[in-house]
């Protein structure tokens, strides 16, 4: 063992006496490691003050902004036979331009005169509808000439009431009369052959006044069988005003049922015509549908019935096209989490597919090949992925997007948001929290008005 008590203390070694020492030297390996180490902890340390800018990341496709001008599909308006096409995959056609002919299926629809028929039989139509007009004014002027008859016969009527009514006046008066002259016959005849018993009136006389006696009684007879006459006439002449209405009732009734009947048929026949035009604007319309035509200015872009002679069904589809000028825009889709904190307006950098790019998304201003956007729509329920769509438009303040870009496109978006230090950064995302709001209340303020 050695002796190392503090009496017999280690002689110190001269490494200067030794030649391996002088070769290998003084190791300084722990001197710079310390140095680059207090060096990269600091350097750490002041990155975690660095400005960040927090963003939202979601990912979607290229759109348009207008649903018009978005990829379109154009489907059979009817059921037939495809016999002709008139374009190819890829050629840009014009508005109105025809694509493709199809020829009739249905056994209803096979007649080539169709049209010109269904017309002929419209205008039969209306000549019969025509005649039952005519036929309804016939009976208005008939209806019309009877009730002038009416009232002309019941005016006739009204007076023989009225003559028959005076008639029975003078012929009371008559019998009144009649009966006095009867009572100063009763009353000379009764004097008379007083005077006769008593001499003093002779056969002759008395006889004469028997005579007036009969011939008052006779006159009254007379008077009262005209009386009787005349109140009979006045009766028959009541009768007769009860028999010209009724007679003229019964006429009226007859000519006004002809008259509704003839106006049913009319309308009846109007409704026919109707059904009819409606059919011959259907006919029409579907003779136009066997040209099928661009609806817009665009590019075939695939064709879904490809063969000619194909038998194809209402609405199923034929061809699709894809706009010529469309103003481009991109679908994000957000999670309900990051929903609350874009408004429209808000700012966002895309990445978009094939387009070359280096992306620091905490530094947007370092970041190459990015271009610029804001939020311009924003759906209010949620999508069937689980998210909520918004439609993000180019930026008019930043570089306009690429000429080559295509709708159906991928891209990659960040939304921005405020700017914060790293160290706060890695503390949100540690605890889960949502980013920060971009702009203060005074602006969301603003975007909210705006909408």
């Amino acid at each position: 063992m050695l002796d190392l008590s503090p009496d017999n203390p280690v002689p110190e070694l001269d490494s200067s006496s030794f030649r391996s020492f002088r070769i290998i030297g003084v190791a300084s390996a722990n001197v710079y490691f310390a140095r680059w180490l207090k060096i990269i902890v600091a350097l750490l340390i002041l990155c975690f003050f660095l400005p960040w800018t927090q963003n939202i990341r979601a990912r979607g496709a290229l759109t348009s902004l207008s649903p018009d001008q978005r990829p379109t599909t154009i489907h059979s308006i009817i059921p037939g036979r495809l016999e002709e096409w008139f374009v190819r995959e890829g050629e840009l056609v014009n508005k109105g331009d025809t694509i493709l002919r199809l020829s009739e299926v249905k056994a209803e629809y096979f007649d080539p005169l169709l049209l010109d028929r269904t017309q002929q039989q419209i205008t039969a139509k209306e000549m019969t509808a025509k005649s039952y007009d005519e036929k309804v004014r016939s009976l208005d002027a008939q209806i019309d000439a009877l009730t002038g008859g009416l009232r002309i016969k019941l005016e006739q009527a009204q007076n023989k009431i009225l003559q028959a009514g005076l008639k029975i006046q003078s012929d009371s008066i008559r019998v009144v009369a009649a009966r006095t002259e009867i009572k100063v016959a009763d009353d000379q005849y009764g004097r008379g052959e007083q005077q006769f018993k008593e001499g003093l009136l002779s056969k002759v006389e008395l006889e004469k006044r028997q005579v007036a006696q009969q011939r008052a009684n006779a006159t009254l007879i007379d008077a009262q069988n005209k009386l009787l006459e005349a109140r009979n006439e006045l009766l028959n002449a009541e009768l007769e005003v009860n028999s010209i209405r009724n007679d003229y009732r019964d006429k009226l009734s007859k000519a006004e049922s002809e008259k509704f009947a003839s106006m049913s048929q009319f309308y009846t026949t109007e409704g026919e015509v109707s059904k009819m035009q409606v059919d011959l604007a259907n006919y029409t319309v579907r003779a136009g549908n066997y040209y099928v035509t661009a609806p817009q200015q665009g590019y075939i872009t695939k064709a879904v019935v490809t063969g000619v002679g194909e038998t194809v069904k209402e609405g199923d589809p034929l061809v699709s096209v894809m706009p010529a000028r469309f103003d481009l825009a991109v679908e994000l889709y957000v999670r309900p989490m990051d929903m609350p904190l874009v408004v429209k307006g808000q700012k966002v950098r895309f990445v978009f597919d094939g387009w070359p790019s280096i992306v620091f998304s905490g530094w947007p201003n370092s970041s190459c090949g990015t271009f610029g956007g804001s939020v311009v729509a924003i759906d209010n329920f949620i999508s069937p992925n689980g998210k909520y769509r918004i439609l993000v438009g180019p930026d008019k303040d930043d570089m306009e997007w690429p000429k080559a870009l295509r709708v159906g496109g991928g891209a990659v978006g960040f939304a921005l948001m405020s700017d914060v230090p790293i160290w706060y950064e890695l503390w949100r995302q540690v605890n889960g929290f949502p980013p920060d709001l971009y702009t203060d209340m005074q602006d969301v303020s603003t975007m909210e008005k705006e909408k």
